[in-house]
């Protein structure tokens, strides 16, 4: 689905967060984040989907590797707890994923339980170290403040196969004018 920042509606688990060119912190700066839980009272929390480390995921969880969607890489998932893994996966449809597997809004894209054995019913899965995560309010503030774009999501953007371009991508996909922000150059300096 697309749409412009106007009709996207609510922060809600499973929206992406689309970094605007005012957010100009390091750690989000032309970032695409996907929202795990979203609590009016508790906060949010989400994962980065566009900062792909070195370290191999074979390096870290050996036995989930061949589900590993390419780049096979540990991602930078946030800057809060960067020694915690959270893992998503994505299932085959019609296929039960088995009880390692905990959806989120999509069925078909949930989180994994590293410590429990791979299963058959997952297709890819991808692997992030750290998360992004706000206040009860604070998101809201953020986005009121233009700083994040609330956006839908498609079923492959947590997979993405050049998560470099994904932010690109994304907007690009929105139509304009949205559409045109995803020429700005990084650093308008440069312009």
């Amino acid at each position: 689905m697309t749409g412009t920042p106007e009709e996207s509606g609510a922060v809600r688990a499973g929206r992406l967060l689309v970094a605007t060119p005012a957010l100009t912190d390091p750690h989000f700066t032309r970032t695409v984040v996907l929202l795990l839980q979203h609590d009016a009272d508790e906060g949010a929390l989400g994962i980065v989907l566009t900062r792909p480390s070195g370290t191999g995921v074979g390096e870290v969880v050996p036995s989930w590797s061949g589900l590993a969607a390419g780049p096979a890489v540990v991602f930078t998932g946030g800057p809060v707890q960067p020694e915690a893994a959270i893992c998503l996966g994505r299932v085959v449809p019609g296929t039960p994923a088995g009880p390692a597997f905990a959806p989120l809004a999509d069925a078909q894209l949930g989180t994994v339980d590293l410590d429990a054995p791979p299963t058959d019913g997952l297709r890819h899965v991808r692997l992030f170290a750290g998360y992004a995560g706000w206040g009860a309010g604070q998101l809201e503030d953020e986005v009121a403040e233009g700083a994040w774009w609330v956006l839908d999501a498609l079923p492959g953007d947590a997979f993405a196969a050049r998560p470099e371009r994904l932010w690109g991508d994304v907007l690009r996909r929105q139509g304009l004018p949205l559409a045109w922000q995803a020429t700005a150059v990084a650093d308008p300096r440069l312009n």
